[in-house]
């Protein structure tokens, strides 16, 4: 049976990172999808991933990545792809909430190591 999810019924909501907020809508092995919200002037640890792929669409906002040294820019509704083993980091430079989804495959649990 199909199930309509939203932030209210997804699989689990989380902390992360300084008073950032997540909710997990798929949770499998090969693949997760969350919903992510930072707040204004947050960032998280630059770090990489030696499996994992990942696909950043940025719904509200405008994220700041610094992928192996590139700053890039992100704006509401366009997405970013970071390939596994690249660093990386997502920041909110901005006073507005930025939120966005996050696809990663296969999954980032126990594949990730921290750079700073």
């Amino acid at each position: 049976m199909s199930v309509i999810l939203s932030k209210e019924n997804c699989l689990s909501h989380y902390k992360w990172g300084d008073n950032c907020d997540g909710w997990n809508f798929v949770s499998k092995a090969d693949v997760v999808i969350k919903q992510e919200l930072m707040p204004a002037q947050t960032a998280e640890k630059l770090h990489f991933h030696t499996y994992a792929e990942q696909f950043f669409y940025v719904l509200k906002g405008q994220a700041t990545f610094l992928i192996e040294n590139e700053t890039i820019l992100v704006n509401a509704n366009n997405g970013l792809q970071i390939k596994a083993g690249d660093k990386h980091k997502i920041s909110n430079g901005t006073n507005q909430d930025l939120e966005f989804i996050l696809f990663s495959y296969p999954s980032t649990q126990n594949d990730r190591t921290d750079c700073e």
